[in-house]
């Protein structure tokens, strides 16, 4: 934890260096900004590596491509492939990715061994952050979107009407044995799930859950057609920005009225990129209303405070949707041993 919390002064101190007085960041990044999109486009190419796989991905890549006539190559996988890919670049001297596209709880669990990142000098776009976004934004990562989660409701065994309002109603004895769900003691929404609900309403949610006999899948796809072929009549956590794929089926989303448990994801500017003024530019183009837009309409949360652009009312629900409570990365080990000893 001590380590942890040095860690998280040495960012905040380098944050203050570049963005203690915001205006001034932002005045002074924006007055230097034509350089570095001219020298962004004579590097002609941007290499990112993300650990979320979407559709976003390709619509972001053709509008950075139509604004500035810069490529953009996007690799994808999971978090440990693309930390270890980075891992061995740097470890070799043999670099090709310039941003890095991740949860920050990888970034925040990286910066405990190697950190892979350096400061992205000042982002534009980080001027249209909203204050609770703002604040969690250091001077090497900026929150791009966020993951939300809800719960997914199979419409031929529950009436409209009758399913979970919230997380505290997973509890309702009626859902016993009916509750199919993402593992907790693994990595993904299970795990944010139960650690962000302990933080809310305590171990004692958890351990009352647990009496319900939640049936557990890590596979995120089956679990959705589990729950529309009505093996299940609920399924949590559910991918807000998932839901759209199963449109058509006897499926609907109920939003948790306490907030969503989330994940929050950020880019950074990989060390050593070769497209070092390509790589800023992309990681500020994700906060610009067009990247925003895109996230907003697969109904991820977007982090900036306004767009220009209405939304109809259920997308813009799901994209500026209250959050539960504050991510918490100092005890991402000890919730996994938790659920383990509670899920035995």
């Amino acid at each position: 934890m001590m380590n942890q919390l040095t860690r998280r002064h040495a960012i905040a101190i380098m944050a203050a260096a570049f963005a203690s007085a915001p205006e001034a960041a932002t005045a002074q990044s924006t007055a230097d900004w034509d350089k570095v999109i001219a020298a962004a486009k004579q590097e002609g190419s941007v290499i990112v590596y993300s650990s979320y796989t979407s559709d976003t991905h390709q619509a972001i890549k053709q509008a950075f491509e139509k604004k500035y006539g810069i490529k953009v190559d996007i690799l994808t996988g999971r978090g440990s492939e693309v930390t270890e890919r980075i891992r061995t670049e740097q470890a070799t001297g043999r670099y090709n990715g310039d941003v890095w596209h991740t949860a920050i709880a990888t970034l925040e669990t990286r910066y405990q061994e190697d950190p892979f990142v350096v400061p992205h000098g000042g982002l534009p776009h980080m001027a249209n952050l909203k204050p609770d976004f703002a604040r969690r934004a250091t001077a090497t990562y900026a929150p791009v979107f966020t993951l939300n989660y809800g719960i997914l409701v199979n419409n031929r065994l529950v009436k409209e009407g009758d399913e979970p309002k919230g997380w505290l109603d997973l509890l309702d004895p009626k859902w016993q044995g009916k509750i199919l769900s993402d593992d907790p003691r693994a990595s993904g929404g299970g795990r944010v799930m139960f650690q962000m609900t302990i933080d809310k309403f305590g171990k004692d949610y958890q351990e009352k859950l647990a009496t319900q006999k939640l049936v557990f899948n890590r596979d995120y796809q089956e679990s959705f057609r589990r729950v529309a072929r009505g093996e299940f009549p609920l399924y949590v956590p559910m991918h807000l920005s998932q839901f759209q794929q199963l449109k058509g089926l006897p499926v609907r989303l109920s939003i948790p009225k306490e907030g969503v448990t989330y994940g929050s994801y950020a880019s950074s500017v990989l060390k050593n990129a070769p497209h070092p003024n390509a790589a800023r530019l992309m990681a500020d183009f994700y906060l610009s209303d067009e990247a925003q837009l895109i996230y907003a309409k697969s109904m991820h949360g977007i982090v900036v405070s306004k767009l220009s652009e209405t939304l109809p009312p259920d997308i813009e629900a799901a994209a500026n949707v209250k959050q539960l409570v504050d991510e918490n990365f100092a005890e991402i080990d000890q919730m996994l041993a938790l659920a383990k000893q509670i899920y035995k």
